[in-house]
């Protein structure tokens, strides 16, 4: 499946500008309806949207080098970490050390590329997944990377976002939100939307 799945990509890779935002998750994160956000957010650089059914942080770096590397991407939105619960309940240490790997990689490719780390959902308040978010949390803070927390349901209302774009965009204030819209307001878009 992953084979499939890898394959689609670098094919879409080939079409595809380099230097966007690329969300690199696993299993729903494959049905954000990237174009469509993208556009009600007026969110200017493209999304890329290179998500797998089903990846581990032990894998990721390959699956990395083959799906999304040739992107270059300007920003990459990491939500990896959900199929890996017994993993990290093995060893923890192990689980940072391959996320801290994959960071390693991505940065030594692309000197320019923002990393965000995007937390686990734990709207049930699992203590294993808070222990995992401690972990990512320390693992953004520790290799300067942004973390976004999208662990418990907040309060957020789509709309009036959508309605403060659509504002700016319209009075001319296209440019300032070219590349620099908040890393968190982009996690707050992409995987918040049904909220």
């Amino acid at each position: 499946m992953r084979k499939a799945e890898i394959k689609n990509y670098t094919k879409l890779n080939e079409l595809a500008d380099q230097g966007g935002i690329v969300i690199f998750g696993c299993g729903e994160d494959k049905n954000i309806p990237t174009c469509e956000l993208r556009q009600a957010f007026a969110v200017e650089p493209k999304v890329y949207n290179r998500s797998f059914e089903s990846i581990s942080v032990k894998d990721a770096l390959n699956v990395y080098k083959e799906a999304v590397y040739t992107l270059s991407p300007e920003i990459i939105l990491l939500h990896i970490g959900e199929k890996d619960k017994d993993f990290f309940a093995e060893s923890s240490c192990e689980f940072d050390n391959k996320y801290r790997e994959l960071i390693g990689y991505i940065k030594s490719q692309n000197k320019k590329c923002r990393i965000a780390i995007v937390s686990l959902r734990n709207h049930n308040s699992d203590p294993q997944t808070e222990e995992i978010n401690k972990h990512l949390k320390y693992i953004a803070d520790s290799e300067q990377c942004d973390y976004g927390d999208i662990s418990t349901e907040k309060v957020w209302n789509p709309k009036a976002t959508m309605n403060t774009a659509a504002f700016i965009y319209s009075i001319g204030f296209i440019h300032p939100l070219k590349n620099k819209r908040p890393i968190y307001d982009l996690v707050k878009i992409l995987f918040c939307y049904k909220a």
